[in-house]
């Protein structure tokens, strides 16, 4: 027969759609009303677990489960009041160290869980949350690069000897202004040799003065931007875990801005503090000649040294004296040591820093070094009824290592107890401070309740759209519209099951797109029956007649679909935003739409018509 499908093709389209509906099945199970904790050294252990569950159950706080998690605790409860008192009590019971953010668990089956069967994430629009856009000054990030050099240019010539007037820059240019020929000439020489890899140095006379004028290369100007872009969105993501969001965004959108979106928060000026607080790193040695803890027991700190403290809360004495801040760092990296097969961090200074850094580590080589993390934030607190923004300073030693010999532009930091240590070592201190000022152009808030307000609606149309487009089919081709209303239902399920196995995120105009497939995907179906109705009435036999349909249609069915499959992949990839979030759910149903439109319904095509030697069609 004509119209038969081999077993393996039958087979084959039963598993994809058996699978889709498995991983869509997670999103038809509520949410459970929850408090994620995590710890900034990224592991938890069974004492938080202990401490967090004692907290609550002492303030008579009822909880549904506890799940502990490597890198987090997840406290799931009843509604949202509890929520907010829960997440109350843990902040005030645990330490500054701990960050805890509201969440919504999803309660999937373990069964599901443990194939990664895991609900679609939702948008901003359909959460609730803040927006902010964010543009870095570039041309900040140049001129700061610029005064970097002026200053570095001041000590070649001392360090060499050469006598100068002035350095000074105008623009992107940095000048030295020499007395005579003979000096410009050596200061030429030396500046060409030292910074041959970044700038165009050369050579020129004006009014009767001897100069050498400096300017980026296009490529160092270009790794500049792209340095100080990246190190932004390194610096925003930490800071964005201290605000305790449990699934935040931070992407670049372009060459020069980022987006962050904050899902959940809704207090704005809490946000905006944290985005803009200024973090630097410092290098000091160790007073290894005093006890720490007998100075912390007594508060009696030696003079020459000052008492800080280790993450684990263990106190140690620095020199006062700072050998080196983290404004010359340009690049820090994880990796392991060729030598000792142990992690390390390889840190990368700028010129004037490897300068700096070189004398003193060649004068306390053998000595304990340690590298201090300092956080300026800037706290909106409430006093006599007026709200008073305040500074708050935090420092903390994250790393102590003996200086093996002389340091220069590039050194590692070792003795660090695991890679991922070593990596979040790197990240502290790339995301010291922010390369760049940056901006906030765009700002929205969404609140919750305008969320769920989303969400209702979005699902009224495809349900309305949904449910006009099955009507439709079922009057209009029968039998066969039946089966096309069967197949669009399964496509669906194909879309959502799609998007929960990549982790993609549903947003207001995802479910735009959704609605649009819903429209386009009985497109396919209507070409094939009115080619079938066609050889109908051209004679041929009901057999012929849906071969015949099936085959014709589905070079013109191709064609539609790709050029709009083209349209979605420019659109993904050039828009922003929301138009991504569309352009997701379009690439999908459009994907999806074909393989449940062609091959699903000329499956039960072929099931209802297939062993029939000259069936009467309804359609």
């Amino acid at each position: 027969m004509i119209n038969h499908y081999p077993l393996w093709k039958n087979l084959l389209i039963v598993l994809v759609i058996a699978v889709g509906i498995v991983y869509a099945l997670p999103n038809i199970y509520p949410n459970d009303f929850a408090i994620q904790v995590s710890h900034t050294s990224g592991s938890v252990d069974e004492s938080l677990e202990a401490q967090i569950v004692q907290t609550l159950e002492s303030n008579d706080v009822a909880v549904k489960a506890v799940e502990r998690e490597p890198d987090k605790v997840l406290v799931r409860l009843n509604d949202d009041e509890t929520q907010l008192k829960a997440s109350d009590l843990v902040k005030n019971a645990l330490t500054d160290r701990h960050i805890v953010a509201l969440n919504l668990a999803p309660t999937t089956p373990s069964w599901l869980r443990g194939i990664n069967a895991l609900p679609m994430n939702l948008g901003l629009d359909l959460r609730g949350g803040v927006h902010f856009l964010l543009e870095v000054d570039m041309d900040a990030a140049l001129t700061k690069a610029l005064d970097s050099y002026e200053g570095e240019f001041r000590d070649v010539m001392r360090e060499e000897k050469i006598r100068y007037l002035t350095v000074k820059r105008d623009g992107d240019i940095v000048s030295v202004k020499f007395k005579d020929e003979a000096t410009r000439d050596a200061g030429l020489k030396k500046l060409k040799n030292e910074y041959r890899a970044d700038l165009a140095v050369t050579e020129n006379e004006s009014e009767g003065a001897f100069l050498v004028s400096a300017s980026l290369h296009e490529n160092t100007a270009r790794e500049l931007k792209e340095f100080a872009l990246q190190q932004n969105l390194t610096t925003l993501r930490k800071r964005v875990n201290e605000l305790g969001v449990a699934e935040p965004l931070v992407q670049r959108q372009g060459d020069s801005r980022v987006v962050v979106q904050l899902p959940g928060v809704q207090d704005t000026a809490r946000a905006k503090e944290i985005l803009g607080a200024t973090a630097t790193l410092e290098f000091r040695l160790v007073d290894e000649q005093n006890d720490p803890y007998l100075a912390r027991d007594s508060g009696r700190i030696p003079v020459g040294s000052q008492l800080y403290y280790e993450r684990n809360g263990e106190p140690v004495l620095l020199k006062r004296r700072v050998m080196l801040t983290g404004d010359y760092i340009t690049d820090a990296a994880s990796g392991i040591d060729s030598e000792t097969a142990t992690p390390n961090v390889s840190i990368t200074l700028d010129g004037k820093g490897a300068r700096i850094f070189s004398k003193v580590t060649g004068e306390n080589v053998q000595k304990l070094m340690a590298v201090v993390f300092i956080e300026n934030k800037t706290e909106t607190v409430v006093q006599d009824g007026k709200s008073v923004r305040k500074s708050r300073k935090t420092e903390e030693v994250i790393s102590i290592a003996r200086i093996q010999e002389q340091l220069g532009k590039l050194f590692q930091i070792t003795g660090l107890d695991s890679p991922r240590e070593a990596r979040n070592l790197a990240l502290l201190l790339r995301a010291g401070a922010l390369a760049a000022p940056m901006e906030i152009i765009e700002e929205r808030t969404v609140g919750p309740s305008l969320g769920q307000q989303n969400i209702d609606q979005g699902m009224k149309s495809v349900v309305i759209g949904f449910v006009l487009v099955v009507i439709f089919m079922a009057i209009y081709y029968r039998v066969f519209g039946l089966v096309a209303n069967l197949a669009l239902a399964t496509n669906l399920v194909m879309i959502v099951a799609v998007m929960s196995m990549l982790g993609a995120t549903l947003t207001l105009p995802g479910i735009a797109g959704i609605v649009l497939t819903v429209g386009m995907a009985v497109d396919a179906n209507v070409l094939i029956f009115e080619r079938i109705r066609e050889e109908l009435r051209n004679g041929n036999s009901p057999q012929a007649s849906i071969f015949s349909g099936y085959q014709k249609a589905l070079s013109t069915i191709a064609d539609a679909n790709i050029t709009t499959l083209i349209a979605a992949v420019v659109l993904f990839g050039f828009g922003t935003g929301p138009i991504k979030g569309f352009a997701v759910t379009l690439m999908i149903g459009i994907v999806s739409s074909m393989f449940t439109a062609i091959m699903g319904t000329r499956a039960i095509i072929n099931l209802i018509y297939g062993n029939k030697r000259s069936p009467k069609l309804a359609i």
